[in-house]
């Protein structure tokens, strides 16, 4: 299957966005789908962070997440598990003057039934993607004080 890509640029500083976006635990205040994320692993965020999360829908999904590349502040990579698949992303960061560049590459491996759907669910992820972004831009950039983006 195709992976999902795109990118978007926020009015914020590439360390902000990045820690931001590093803390799972943040994505229920920007991501309406995903309804709970707890941190599992102690410490500090960093590779093999791991996280449970619950995801919204006819029925609750259970996804586990952890982190498997952590670059601060230029890149992330992490793997998640749901019953019915298997997801490798690749989050990266780049300055854009007092701007943050984001990218996504999202590789779907679907299981069992979903195998089948496979270009509806690609096709729904790549529109989720779009929203979440775009809703963690306008969340990121309503926190800046004026005239520090």
């Amino acid at each position: 299957m195709k992976p999902i890509i795109g990118e978007i640029v926020i009015a914020a500083p590439i360390e902000a966005v990045f820690d931001f976006v590093a803390d799972e635990r943040n994505e229920p205040l920007y991501n309406p789908n995903m309804v709970q994320v707890e941190k599992l692993t102690p410490g500090p965020i960093g590779l093999r962070t791991r996280y449970a999360a619950v995801m919204k829908g006819r029925r609750r999904t259970r996804v586990t997440i952890e982190c498997t590349g952590f670059s601060r502040p230029r890149s992330l990579k992490s793997h998640s598990r749901t019953a019915g698949m298997d997801i490798a992303g690749e989050l990266t960061f780049a300055p854009q003057g007092n701007q943050c560049r984001l990218r996504w590459v999202w590789r779907l491996e679907p299981h069992g039934p979903l195998r089948l759907l496979g270009p509806l669910v690609r096709a729904v992820g790549n529109r989720r993607e779009q929203a979440n972004w775009l809703a963690l831009k306008k969340y990121l950039e309503l926190r800046q004080p004026a005239g520090k983006a």
